[in-house]
Formats: C-alpha cells, structure tokens, sequence
C-alpha cells in the first residue's frame, strides 16, 4: 500500500506481547503509515528484540529504533545490531540515540553529566558511521589491535538525537539527520527548539533544513475531548510526564511551576488521584492529543505546521482499541484533504485551536442514544450479576432434585433477583458521587455520572423503572405464594436502597459485609426457594452458606482496595475500620471459606458429593489469593481489579456449584 501524503509515524513501548506489536506494525503498513518507532525505556523489554520481530514480518514500513542509549548500549554493539537489521530490512532502519533518563542512569550506577553526555553521543555517532562504512576503529585501550569491523557496510542508516537541551540540538544540526523530541512538548518550546537546530545546521555549514524533526506525541482517542481528556488524566505515566515538565517549559505555555510541584507530590505519594483533579484540561490540551480523531489529527497537523516534519502518535494507552483509534488519526492526518484544511488555520493562536476542539464534541442523535445506552449498561454493572443469578439458580437445582421445579415462579424469581441487584449498583454510583467518594479516577467506578452520560436524574429513573419491575414481578410471585413473598421482597428492596442511600447508608456504617451476606446468601437462595417450590428446609440454607461468602468477598475487595479514598471521605467501612492487614486476612477467609465450606457439607453428608465440581474453579481462587497478597504487601495497583476478579471466582464457583446440587439426589 501507498504512504500517505503527509508523513507520520506512531511509537510504541517494548511492552506487552511481542506478536501484538508486530500486528500493530503490520497496520500501520496497511494504513500507510511512515514509520514505526519502537522506544526503549530501561526496565521495560527490550526494544531491539521488538524491532527484530517487525523487521521480519511486515515489510515496507521503516523501523526505528527511538531511542537507544549510548550509555547502556556500546556503540560498536549498536553498530552490530544495526547491520544485522539492515540485512533483515534493507534500507528501513532508522536510529535514534540519546542518553536515557540520568535517574535510570544512576540506578544502575552509570555516571552521568550532561557535559559528559553530549560528548558521548556525539563518539558514539562518529563511531557507528565509521563501523558502518567498514572502516577500522582505533581501539580504547592502548597497544591493543584496531577494531575492525566484520560485517558488509550497510544502507544509508538516518541517526536521529533524542534530547532537548541546547548542546544536543546544536550536535543535531553539526552531524545528525534527524530530531527526536521527547513527549510533552508544547508547540511553543517546539518552535524554539526547531529555531535553534536550524540555526546550528548553518553555523556547521550545512542547509538549514539538513536535519529532519520528529516527536513523540502523547495521543488518546475517544468518543469526544471530554472523554479523552478524563481516562488521559487517570494514567499514571501521564501524571509523571506532567510533573517533570521544566519550569521554562510551563511558563513559556503560560503555566505556573508550582501546578507542576503540587501534582509531582502527589505522583511521589502514589496519590493518583489527587494528582489527576490537579490537572487542568489546559495543560493536557498544551502538551498531549487528547480528543476525537479528527481533533488528534488537526493537533498534529499544528505541530508539522511548527516544524515538526514526522509527529509521531504515541498511545497513552497501549491496547488494541486504542491503536485502532489512533491509526485512524493518523490517516486523516496524512491525507491530502486534510493537509490543505490545516493550512487554512495555520498559525491560529492556542486558545482558537482549544476553541475549534470544544465544538467537536458534539455527537449526532444516534451517536448520543447509544452513548446514553452504553451509560446505562456501565452503570447497571453487568459483571457483577452473577451474584444475583447464582443465588437463584442454586435454589431451582435444589428445586429440581427434589422435583418442586416450576419454571415460571423460577424465571420471575431470577428476573426480580436481579433487577433488585440493578437499581441497587445505580443507587450505589449515585450515592458514592454525591458523596465525593467516586472521583474522575476511582479506578473501579463506572464513570457513567461523573464524565456526563448520564444524568443523576436519568440514574434515579433506570433506579426506579428497575425497582418497579421487580415488584410487579414480586406481585405475581405473591398471587402464587402469598404473603410471606411480599415480606421477603420488602426486605431485600430496603436493604438494596439502603445499602448507600439514606437514612440507613450501611455501607458507610461497617455494616456491608454481614448485611450483603444476608442479602445475597440465605435470604436470596431461601427466599427463591421458597418462591419456586411453595415451601422452606434446611437444605437452602446449607446451599446459601458458600454462595454468600463469595458474594461479601466481592464487596469486601471493593472496600479493601478504597480503604484511602473512603477514609478521606470519612466513610466508615469494615475495612477501612480494621485495616488493610485484617482486610487482606478477612478476604482470603472469605474465598477459602467458601471451598472448606462445600468440603465439610459433604464430609458431614449436607451437601450431595457432586457438588465437590465446584473445587474445579480452583485457579480463580489461586489467581484472587495471589492477587490479594501482592495487595497486602504493599501492592496496591495489584488489587485495582480485585472486585471484578473475585466476581469471575464466584461466577466460576457458582456456575459448577449449581451444576453439581443439579447432578446431585437431592440433600
């Protein structure tokens, strides 16, 4: 396929799968794309090896490896991979060489002076060029042999210097070919340094525009620049790159050091979400894409306006959708309609380009009904519906067994069960933002109220429309069963609304964990046996025991991994009360307890043998205790999922549980 008019290039780490990269790469190709770059950050993979991978699978597109260290890599071994990659992709590398960050430096003891450091890149460049064209290299150590290189000369390879500072840019314009700037570049500080790289390429005799220019632009894509602009914030590298901006950076875009210093005290304290709600949109717009992708595409046509001849998208994001998304931008950005659109506004002030973004958030009435159903769905967290079902479905095998089965009261039941577990996660999300406890990065929170997709007023109506249904479901339960039905409908209702909302707000009050295991364990399994057979026993009540451990295990990891945000809002859950180390030992209690739990009730002939099918989800199990220990020690990013993977063991258990009582003769 053909390049696009315009070049442009997009990054990626050496994270990640390998084989995931290479089928990015690979459509980049297929979008027509310039380039590749794949930067090497110390402590991550190594980006040589993902280089390698492309090189050998997608051809055509040219690789760059953005940027090596001259300090942790030797030249002559820079040398060495090069002509191997020459081989493999003839005439497609670029490379990119710099100095790496002087604090990974000096974590692995490598001294390092900025002095020091250009002197270095610019031997390692004379070295590499000499290497290449074959020639002998005096050797470092004196009485010894020359170096002599033992592969053929290879293609004219671009070099490339990442830096910023103005020694580097006057190497750039003496010997290099290209410019790599580093992310989170304004386009005003990006003027002035393109300024004086030309002008050190005329004192070095040179042409003024002798030395292509690239950069890395941090990009995030999304539906709207609202919503860009809200999961961006949320990302910890992107807290980091605003709290190491320089002080002239940020003057020069018209921002106060002290934003930087508030926000880098926060990134040091691991306290991310403070560090996001100091960001002001501004900043994000000055220094990063964020927005649509036309929005994405008309900010890099300003910063090759500025100078730069090859923006290169780096995702804030490294996953599929996201890339997707962006090589979207990037095509818009390479055609030709849209590089005569961008001269039009040519030179428009920062505060017109913010204005010009603003307007495109609007969406098309379709656009905006599937957004507002995809609120709803978020809100309702489906996920999570498996503790609802799972109860029911448990009491209709015992149903089953016992030959008590009737299947319309089973599917009013399971209907009801979970519309009363909808209005109660929606009362949840409402009651949590009201309160200030759900923050743009709560890192679990659906997002649906804070970013504005739905309205307070649209969450209490799903809240109500599906509190409504499961009471005209709960009527014809009663019509059925009588009047005990209504009793335990009124109780589960009071202890959903209640659960955040007042005037009981038991969550806020240590009283989750006891009051949900009721809930969703013996009251929900007795009372859906109840409502399918006509009758009560002993039975449903054994059965409800481990279902309602890994119910109130799922709440309990939410609240273990909110203990900081709930104690800063003076919420008073029973984890927050007893601590992240009782917290830790209460939630794995939970998991194995619902196992040993199924074991002694079939030891004590409680439980049929066959409901032992459920010690075949055992892995979840390992997965959420590893995950819970790397939590205790200190982990806490380990555990941002703990809900969710505690709500798959119990889907997992669950699913096995109710196949076995159904396998089974009956208790």
């Amino acid at each position: 396929m053909s390049e696009l008019a315009r070049p442009i290039g997009i990054g990626f780490a050496a994270r990640g799968k390998v084989s995931e990269v290479v089928s990015w790469a690979n459509d980049a190709r297929q979008q027509g794309l310039h380039s590749v770059w794949i930067h090497d950050s110390l402590f991550e993979r190594d980006a040589v090896t993902y280089a390698t991978a492309i090189a050998v699978q997608v051809p055509q597109i040219r690789i760059s490896l953005g940027a090596l260290s001259a300090y942790t890599r030797a030249p002559a071994l820079i040398s060495m991979t090069v002509s191997a990659l020459d081989e493999i992709a003839p005439g497609r590398i670029i490379l990119g060489i710099g100095t790496s960050i002087p604090l990974r430096l000096a974590q692995m003891g490598i001294p390092y002076s900025p002095e020091a450091g250009v002197e270095n890149v610019s031997k390692a460049i004379d070295v590499m060029r000499a290497m290449w064209a074959g020639q002998r290299i005096p050797s470092a150590t004196p009485n010894l042999p020359p170096i002599q290189p033992m592969f053929p000369p290879v293609h004219r390879v671009p070099i490339y210097i990442a830096a910023y500072r103005t020694p580097f840019l006057q190497l750039a314009g003496q010997k290099a070919d290209g410019y790599l700037a580093r992310p989170a570049e304004s386009i005003p500080n990006m003027k002035r340094l393109i300024e004086k790289l030309r002008t050190a390429s005329l004192q070095a005799g040179r042409d003024e525009n002798a030395v292509d220019v690239a950069g890395y632009l941090l990009t995030h894509v999304d539906k709207s620049r609202r919503e860009a602009l809200n999961r961006a914030k949320r990302e910890p590298f992107v807290i980091y790159m605003i709290s190491v901006l320089s002080n002239f950076s940020l003057e020069q875009a018209g921002f106060e050091p002290a934003l930087r210093d508030q926000i880098a005290a926060a990134w040091r304290a691991e306290d991310y979400h403070k560090a996001a709600q100091l960001i002001p949109d501004e900043v994000l717009d000055t220094f990063m894409l964020c927005g649509t992708p036309e929005e994405v595409a008309e900010g890099a046509a300003h910063y090759n306006e500025a100078g730069m001849t090859t923006p290169i998208l780096q995702p804030i994001l490294q996953e599929d959708d996201q890339i997707q998304k962006i090589l979207h931008a990037a095509g818009l950005y390479g055609s030709v309609a849209l590089k005569e659109a961008a001269r039009s506004v040519a030179g428009a002030p920062v505060e017109v380009i913010t204005n010009r973004m603003n307007t495109a958030d609007r969406l098309n009435p379709f656009e905006r009904a599937w957004r507002k159903f995809g609120a709803a769905v978020e809100i309702a967290r489906p996920f999570s519906f498996t503790a609802s079902a799972i109860p029911v479905l448990a009491a209709a095998a015992l149903a089953l067994v016992e030959n008590k089965f009737e299947f319309p009261l089973f599917i009013s039941s399971l209907a009801a069960s979970v519309l009363l577990h909808v209005g109660t996660n929606i009362t949840n999300e409402i009651y949590d933002v009201r309160n200030g406890v759900d923050s743009i990065t709560s890192p679990r929170a659906s997002q649906s109220l804070l970013k504005g997709r739905l309205t307070e007023r649209d969450a209490f109506n799903l809240t109500a429309g599906s509190f409504l249904i499961a009471m005209l479901l709960g009527i014809a339960m009663i019509a059925a069963r009588g009047w005990p039905v209504a009793l335990l409908g009124l109780l589960g209702l009071a202890l959903g609304f209640g659960y955040t909302a007042p005037p009981f707000q038991y969550k806020y009050r240590a009283m989750g964990l006891p009051l949900v295991f009721i809930l969703m364990g013996p009251l929900m399994v007795i009372g859906s046996y109840y409502v399918i057979t006509g009758s009560t026993g002993l039975s449903p009540m054994i059965v409800s025991i481990p279902i309602g451990f890994l119910v109130t295990a799922i709440l309990h990891g939410n609240e273990w991994r909110d203990i900081s945000d709930d104690a800063r809002f003076g919420i008073g859950t029973l984890s927050a009360f007893i601590g992240r180390k009782w917290a830790h030992l209460v939630y794995v209690s939970l998991v194995t307890g619902a196992y040993l739990a199924v074991v002694l009730g079939v030891l004590l002939h409680l439980l049929p043998q066959t409901s032992l099918l459920a010690l075949l989800s055992m892995p979840f199990l390992v997965r959420s205790i590893h995950t819970a220990g790397m939590g205790a020690n200190g982990q806490q990013r380990s555990i941002a999922k703990i809900d969710l993977e505690t709500a798959q063991l119990h889907a997992a258990f669950g699913v096995l549980f109710v196949i076995g009582l159904a396998l089974g003769k009956g208790i």
